[in-house]
């Protein structure tokens, strides 16, 4: 895996981009990445968006005392990819509420065509009751960068 963060060629900073390749585990018996693989994907980018940004998961919770669950993950497929396709799954900011985010991502075969996007929310909830919190204002800070919206 190999990640790329748009800002450091010039670019948009708003995107944060990582690359994998579709694996063995990752497709059906006719060689098409199944939907299932989708999730690891961008799984991967926003783990790494967050490291990018000073929270990785190994610390969030603790810093923070949150946890952040997924509750929205919606795909729409492009065109099929296929075992050892290079992909690249880049992810944004697309909102920060009250409690959620809400990032969009986009995978494409090595930057060029788009075989899948969608979009991903969280919720940020206290660790000692799992209620529902404000996104804590370091984070939201350190996510800025990568917000399309601002």
């Amino acid at each position: 895996m190999t990640q790329q963060e748009n800002g450091s060629s010039g670019q948009d900073v708003r995107h944060f981009r990582v690359q994998d390749r579709v694996r063995w585990s990752d497709v059906d018996a006719s060689g098409i990445i199944l939907w299932s693989a989708y999730t690891r994907l961008v799984e991967l980018a926003e783990t790494e968006l967050f490291r990018a940004a000073g929270f990785p998961y190994a610390t969030l919770w603790d810093r923070l005392d949150i946890w952040l669950p997924r509750v929205q993950f919606h795909l729409d497929y492009r065109s099929p990819a296929r075992l050892d396709d290079l992909l690249d799954t880049e992810i944004r900011v697309a909102r920060i509420g009250r409690s959620s985010i809400r990032f969009e991502f986009a995978v494409s075969k090595a930057g060029a065509e788009v075989v899948a996007e969608g979009y991903l929310v969280i919720v940020a909830i206290s660790r000692a009751d799992g209620r529902s919190v404000e996104v804590p204002k370091p984070l939201a800070q350190a996510l800025a960068p990568y917000r399309n919206d601002t």
